[in-house]
This record gives C-alpha cells, structure tokens and sequence, in this order.
C-alpha cells in the first residue's frame, strides 16, 4: 500500500493527479494539501507517507519553502516536485535542494507514472529537457574532451579520492541527490558501470591523477 500526499493550490488539479496516480497498480491513499501550512501538518500526522507531489507556486508561503521544510525535518521523504515551470533554474534549484524529482505539469501520464515508480525505487527523475541543456552545455562549454563539464571534473576528482556521495554532496554544498546524478553522468561518458572503473578510467585518461 501507498501514501502520497499531494500538495497544491488547485483542487481540479489534485482530483486529476489523484485519479492518475491509481495507475501506480497499488492499492494508493491519497491525501491533498492546498497549501504549504497544511502539507506540514498532514506529513506530521501521517509519518508512514511513502512520497510528497509538491507544486512550486502556491499562494502563502511557496513550494521551495515546503521543500526545505520537507528536507529538514523528513530527510528520508521523497520528495517530487510538480510544476509548471520548465525553467532549468528552478529544476536545479529543486535538485540541489533535495527533492528526487522533477516532473513539468504537461508531461504525459505513462511518464508521470513512470517517473513516480523510479523514484519509489530509489532513482532520481529528471525532465528530458534538464539532459539536454547539460548535454549541450557540455558540448559547447568548457569540457576536458570527454564530455565532462568542470563540475562533474570536480566530482570525479573527489570520487577518485575515495569520497562517499554524502561527502562530496557536503564539499561542494549539494544535495546528495545532484551528486547522484552527476555520477551517472561521469559514468555514462566515460563509459563505465561503477564508481571503481571511473577512477581507473579516469586515472588512465589522464583526467586524473592518483597519490601514491
């Protein structure tokens, strides 16, 4: 059995989502919050919650306000955020903030859906459209030749020196979450599947160098 609470201003849209997320093919409770007071309130009542679905623009006091709260005070919480917001600032924003997830509010159900489902798996989900600016990002920006952008060099340089994703999260001020996502990506371009392969990699191709 799930337990989502969703938190936005919208009556209409929380009856919509309520209704998508059945689709999860679990017997689901759902619990609805027009605002950032009463989502406190109800994760307080509710510690069994298995996921928080937190819109950005609410009136009062915002979805940002909310996930910061969320973070601090229910740290093993997933939390995605659902906005209409597409902007890159505030996708990264959320990211680095904590919340293992950002879905656009035009994203088809079947991806909603799906996207929800890998983060009760203990994934991260992030929009097509945040991969692609980082793809071209690191394209077109400074790059060591392998795709690499100059924070996922950093990440790799502390990786390769035997740093968990919690303390890199907490030398460069991310959030774990972030961390994670940069690590796919190091592994991704330098065609690896784990973390002791991208130090070899890394070592081999120069990118890095090792003490002995």
């Amino acid at each position: 059995m799930l337990k989502i609470l969703i938190v936005d201003d919208h009556a209409l849209f929380r009856e919509g989502l309520a209704h998508v997320l059945h689709g999860l093919g679990e017997e689901t409770i759902i619990l609805e919050a027009g605002n950032v007071d009463r989502a406190v309130q109800d994760a307080a009542a509710h510690p069994e919650l298995d996921l928080v679905l937190l819109d950005l623009n609410m009136p009062g006091q915002d979805g940002f306000t909310a996930l910061d709260i969320f973070t601090r005070q229910y740290p093993a919480l997933p939390i995605v955020i659902l906005s209409a917001s597409t902007h890159r600032s505030d996708i990264q924003r959320c990211l680095d903030a904590g919340a293992l997830g950002y879905i656009p509010k035009d994203t088809t159900s079947t991806v909603m859906i799906n996207a929800i489902r890998l983060v009760l798996s203990g994934g991260i989900y992030t929009p097509p459209s945040l991969v692609q600016v980082e793809d071209e990002t690191a394209d077109s920006a400074e790059t060591n030749g392998n795709g690499l952008t100059p924070r996922q060099m950093q990440v790799l340089h502390l990786l390769v020196q035997g740093c968990s994703n919690k303390e890199i999260a907490a030398e460069m001020a991310l959030a774990e979450a972030t961390i994670k996502m940069h690590i796919s990506s190091i592994l991704k371009s330098l065609g690896v599947s784990n973390r002791t392969q991208a130090a070899m990699a890394a070592e081999k191709l120069g990118l890095v160098t090792t003490r002995n």
